[in-house]
Order: C-alpha cells, then sequence, then structure tokens
C-alpha cells in the first residue's frame, strides 16, 4: 500500500488549494494511505473527509518548535512513500528533508530543497493556478486529476430559505478586504425579499455587526463566528451568489463549486489565487494605477495612503441580479 504525506501548514486558503492533490492522489492509487499536515486551527476543514487518513497538526502559537520535533518523530514512524510539501518555508522544508520517507517533493524556493528528491519551480506571474502549480509536485507520477479544490461538508444544522446570498466582507490582510461602506453599500442594493447571511470567523463578528448596524436592508443575519469552515461551506454551496474578497471564503466556494463574486483588491487574478467555480465573477479596479499590485499577500495599511484599488470599485458593479 502506497503511503502519501501532504504538508501545508500556511492559511486556509492554501490548505484548500492543496485539496486537488488529495483528490488526484486517490484517483489513481484508490487503496493508498494519505495524510495531512496543516497548522492548528485548519484541521477542521478535514472532519469527515471520506479518504484522509491522519490530520497532523502543528501547533504554532504554543510550543512550537517543540511541536515541530514531535510531529518529526511521527513522521518519521510512518515511512512514508512520498511527502509532498506545498510551502516555501524552512519548517515545513526541515519536516521533509528530514522525514525518512523514500522519495520527497517540493518547490525549489524552500530553504530545504536542497534535499528534496524531486524540486519544482514557484511562479506566480505566468497566471498559473496554485492549484496547477501544487499538481506538479506530483507530476512525476503521472498522476492526472483536475485542479478543481474539494472539500466534504455535512448538510447544515438549521433550514435556510429558497433565496439567499451570503457576503463574507473580512480579510486577514487590510488591502484584500473591501472597505465597510462599500458593503453596506452593496447590501442595500440587494433585493429586500432575499436574506443575506454575513459569514467569517469569530474575528470577523465586530465588522459584521458594524456593517448590520448601518444597513436598511431588513434580511441581514450575522453568522461570523457561529458557523465552522465546513459548516460555511455548505452555506455558500446553496447559496444565490457569495460576495467575498481575494480570501478564504473565496476559496471555500471553490471547494463546493459555489456561485461567487469575488473582489480583487490590492492583488490581481493572474497570481493564481482566483475563484475556480464553475459560476464566478471577478471584480476590480477600472483604473490603471502603478501601485497595483502592491503585493503577493497584501498589507495591514495601503502603502500609498489612498486604498485607491478598492475605494474605485462600485456596489453597483459588484451587485450580481
Amino acid at each position: 500500500m502506497k503511503k502519501f504525506l501532504i504538508i501545508q501548514t500556511a492559511f486556509i486558503g492554501d490548505v484548500i488549494l492543496a485539496t486537488p492533490l488529495l483528490e488526484a492522489l486517490h484517483a489513481q492509487y484508490p487503496e493508498a494511505r494519505i495524510d495531512m499536515l496543516v497548522r492548528k486551527g485548519n484541521q477542521t476543514l478535514f472532519q469527515g473527509h471520506p479518504f484522509l487518513k491522519t490530520v497532523f497538526v502543528w501547533d504554532k502559537q504554543s510550543g512550537k518548535y517543540k511541536n515541530l520535533i514531535l510531529l518529526l518523530v511521527a513522521i518519521r514512524r510512518q515511512k512514508y512513500d512520498l511527502v509532498i510539501n506545498c510551502q516555501r518555508f524552512a519548517a515545513s522544508g526541515f519536516l521533509t528533508a528530514f522525514s525518512g520517507a523514500s522519495s520527497t517533493s517540493g518547490f525549489r524556493k524552500n530553504p530545504f530543497s536542497f534535499f528534496f528528491k524531486h524540486k519544482i519551480n514557484h511562479t506566480v506571474s505566468n497566471g498559473l493556478h496554485e492549484c496547477a502549480r501544487n499538481l506538479k509536485l506530483i507530476e512525476h507520477l503521472n498522476v492526472k486529476g483536475a485542479i478543481q479544490p474539494r472539500l466534504y461538508p455535512s448538510p447544515l444544522k438549521f433550514e435556510t430559505p429558497k433565496n439567499y446570498s451570503c457576503i463574507a466582507p473580512a480579510s486577514v490582510w487590510f488591502t484584500k478586504q473591501w472597505p465597510k461602506n462599500k458593503w453596506i453599500e452593496l447590501i442595500n442594493l440587494i433585493s429586500s425579499e432575499q436574506t443575506i447571511y454575513l459569514t467569517g470567523g469569530p474575528g470577523d463578528h465586530q465588522l459584521c455587526e458594524e456593517i448590520l448596524e448601518n444597513i436598511t436592508h431588513p434580511q441581514v443575519i450575522n453568522l461570523a463566528g457561529s458557523l465552522s469552515l465546513l459548516e460555511s461551506a455548505e452555506l455558500m454551496r446553496s447559496a444565490t451568489m457569495n460576495y467575498v474578497n481575494d480570501s478564504a471564503p473565496m476559496h471555500l466556494c471553490s471547494s463546493v463549486n459555489a456561485p461567487v463574486t469575488a473582489i480583487f483588491c490590492s492583488t490581481v487574478p493572474s497570481f493564481g489565487f482566483g475563484p475556480l467555480s464553475e459560476n464566478s465573477r471577478i471584480i476590480e479596479t477600472k483604473e490603471e494605477l502603478s501601485c497595483r499590485p502592491c503585493g503577493l499577500h497584501g498589507f495591514k495599511t495601503c502603502p500609498k495612503g489612498h486604498f485607491q484599488c478598492a475605494e474605485s470599485i462600485k456596489p453597483e458593479n459588484v451587485f450580481s441580479n
């Protein structure tokens, strides 16, 4: 029996974009053992996953390096046929290089890539999607698979109306987040007969409350912090439309092929992190800004101080009838 380990200990969206590796490996090796290593908190993405055996969790906040060594011991014990590293940072490279696996694969930018058997270039300027870049890590296996990410959420525990939209207004990065006043304007454009769910993590609850306090729409419910990641994905699956930033909720939509309108502020789709749902729209400024994109991930504040990449996007251009 083949044994594979996939390492991706970055943010939620990055983990979702690694799931095509799970799909492709399982399709070619249906009897194989496939394990995953993620950072603490992201393991909830894989609850009830039908063919993932073990999810290793790295707690980066408490005893970071002690936990790293404990993980290495656990990984070496499994004697993997192949360890696949989707990250380009030293800690994951260390685990890969000294995993004891028969073979290793990772990106050339990783500081430990010298020890990897298979080294792949990671380029964000050629328009290739991150899912496709990740699949190149197993190209040597001649594995064929689609680039669509996939999660396996369970049915919701509450009933939803037939016609509703979801809005996820927050992002980890400020310059990836469309301003609050713009979300308020957008919500007021949506039919008052349609229910709107505001979604996000516990840290997004206050932003959603502030939006809720300043709208005229009569049917808006703040669910931020009330749903798990998989519950959020399931809610998005049946929505009429999901309005999101270039952030994790966009990738949740891709994972269940949910309709999505994705707003790109400081970043650009050509980086390779855009939506993959069949019904997807990308909204970005129509202005030619020499400062955009200002970075791959975004910043806590606009480097130029004007945030024109977001401020110039009009709510009426975002709204989808």
